[in-house]
């Protein structure tokens, strides 16, 4: 099971933060994945809401400095035709390592990320506005918590692709996701989601 550390470790500390990341990376996270928007200026930063002017936010650069190296990095790309002026897909891609990848609601950026990088993981969400079937070209699918049916992830994993499942937070729902077969878990608290796998081993 791939646990991937929701906008951080943000159960325990503000998300979209680099302490949240640093924790997700002290407490083995396989992942970390974090929220991206252009502000006014163009700037890309991490942050899941609309930019204001009073807000403060870490500029993607010294998110993916902190973990390159360390952890891979799913960046979710949100509502990136809002900012097509500043070529927020061209330009994210760019700062991206090699273990890096790019999530995304929307596929037409998807698309033009794997144009520009052949081979870039891409996470496509899936059952809002895109099927299943139009996330073939993806790395993963990701599914809802509340939406996921595993006959919706075995149709997934029939395409070649991994599943991933959001957000998650509960151990008897990250068990029940396993037994389905999903792939992975999107989770505001990688701690617990790594003691729950671990006692699942154990206890096999």
């Amino acid at each position: 099971m791939i646990i991937i550390a929701h906008r951080g470790a943000s159960w325990d500390l503000p998300e979209n933060t680099l302490p949240a990341f640093e924790r997700a990376i002290e407490v083995g996270a396989d992942a970390i994945e974090l929220d991206v928007r252009a502000d006014r200026d163009g700037r890309l930063v991490v942050t899941h809401d609309p930019v204001t002017r009073a807000g403060s936010y870490p500029a993607l650069e010294d998110a993916l400095d902190l973990c390159r190296g360390r952890i891979p990095v799913l960046v979710e790309l949100k509502t990136p035709r809002r900012y097509r002026r500043h070529d927020v897909v061209a330009r994210t891609v760019r700062l991206l390592g090699p273990d890096d990848g790019l999530v995304c609601f929307q596929r037409a950026a998807l698309q033009e990320a794997r144009a520009i990088r052949p081979g870039l993981r891409t996470v496509q969400h899936v059952g809002l506005g895109v099927s299943i079937r139009g996330a073939r070209d993806a790395w993963a699918a990701g599914f809802a918590n509340g939406r996921v049916t595993g006959r919706g992830i075995e149709a997934a994993r029939a395409l070649g692709l991994e599943t991933l499942v959001y957000t998650v937070n509960e151990p008897e729902r990250m068990l029940e996701l396993a037994a389905l077969g999903a792939g992975g878990v999107f989770t505001d608290r990688p701690d617990l989601a790594l003691r729950v796998f671990r006692a699942a081993r154990l206890g096999a």
